[in-house]
């Protein structure tokens, strides 16, 4: 604990465009760049941002923040994020837009409508707060069109769940606090989040939720469900039965292979190796539950690998792997407590064959 918090904070895509929004329109209203330039956040936090890039011809403005995520191994670390503001159309208001990768809402579902630039409520909020501020101390209108680019954006989305979630062209503008926690991969867990709403929208009753790419497909063919219904899980299988509590589907299929479903049967929720490893003696006990002798349960608690312990209990026909799928259910149920959520557990192997299921 004491490393994770020596590790740095950073800030998100939110934070640099409203720090970049908020110079450009500054510099619309006075011709001068802040630099650094400081906002404010929502816990009440006032970093300043340094300007990588400012340009300005009349009536247009751009000011560009380097995204700094501090230790957090961030696909958007580095980016430059580029806010560009234009006086806009008397009485309406901020506008925004979506410029070089930055991504277009395309799928109902999402906190945003169809059509919408992916800037999400959050930062909408802080670049408001920022314009209306300026716009008060200058005596201007307010009515502005910021468009938030991202130089490069658009490929990088395509490592992201942008595509899966309907968003195109480009990034999300993210972040609801302006500061990234290293390794608390809350970009990861929100898309797990949008996906369920997205899934939601589109009617699906039955989504699942894959530990990686081998068990999704799996999950996928045995089920026949379509892409939408797939939720890109990860080890985060406690971020999204959470999530599933408050926001019901009838239906979740949790997959994964053995080794990180039997986690779940120990009750961790979540299953990076960082945060817990397979507990061999646990496993003997279900070896013991399942039928398989004293001998057997002392070879699997001290398996080399779980992996090394279903290979022990397939060669004596002890099904350790329904003995895990059910415990893994219990643990999920537990989460989901009385929410109207069906769910079961598919266990696949690594050639994407079922294991078991509960």
């Amino acid at each position: 604990m004491d490393q994770e918090r020596q590790l740095r904070r950073g800030w998100t895509t939110g934070a640099c465009a409203t720090a970049a929004a908020t110079a450009a329109y500054h510099a619309l209203l006075t011709g001068i760049f802040p630099d650094p330039v400081a906002i404010l956040l929502p816990g009440g936090q006032k970093p300043a941002f340094a300007l990588a890039f400012q340009a300005m011809v009349p009536g247009v403005a751009t000011a560009g923040i380097v995204k700094d995520a501090g230790d957090d191994p961030d696909v958007t670390h580095g980016v430059l994020v580029k806010a560009t503001v234009t006086p806009g159309e008397a009485g309406r208001g901020l506008v925004f837009r979506a410029g070089e990768g930055v991504g277009t809402v395309t799928l109902p579902g999402l906190p945003l409508d169809p059509g919408e630039p992916a800037i999400n409520p959050v930062p909408r909020r802080m670049i408001g707060a920022a314009i209306a501020a300026l716009a008060a101390a200058h005596g201007a209108s307010g009515d502005v069109v910021v468009e938030i680019a991202i130089p490069g954006g658009e490929a990088i989305a395509r490592k992201t769940l942008n595509p899966r979630l309907g968003i195109l062209g480009g990034l999300s503008i993210l972040g609801t606090t302006g500061v990234v926690v290293p390794y608390s991969c809350a970009a990861w867990i929100h898309s797990i989040h949008r996906g369920i709403d997205v899934a939601r929208a589109a009617g699906i009753s039955h989504v699942a939720g894959a530990t990686g790419s081998v068990s999704e497909a799996a999950v996928a063919k045995l089920y026949a469900l379509p892409e939408r219904a797939l939720i890109d899980m990860g080890d985060f299988v406690g971020g999204m039965l959470k999530y599933l509590k408050v926001r019901p589907l009838p239906r979740v299929t949790i997959a994964g292979g053995f080794a990180k479903m039997t986690k779940l049967g120990q009750g961790l929720l979540d299953l990076h190796s960082k945060r817990g490893e397979v507990d061999l003696p646990w496993l003997a006990t279900r070896v013991r539950a399942a039928g398989g002798d004293e001998a057997l349960a002392a070879r699997v608690a001290t398996a080399n690998t779980a992996l090394a312990a279903l290979r022990l209990c397939r060669a004596e026909d002890v099904p350790i792997g329904e003995e895990v799928a059910r415990a893994a259910k219990a643990t999920a149920a537990a989460v989901l407590a009385a929410a109207p959520v069906e769910v079961d557990i598919a266990i696949f192997d690594r050639d994407g064959h079922l294991v078991a299921r509960a």
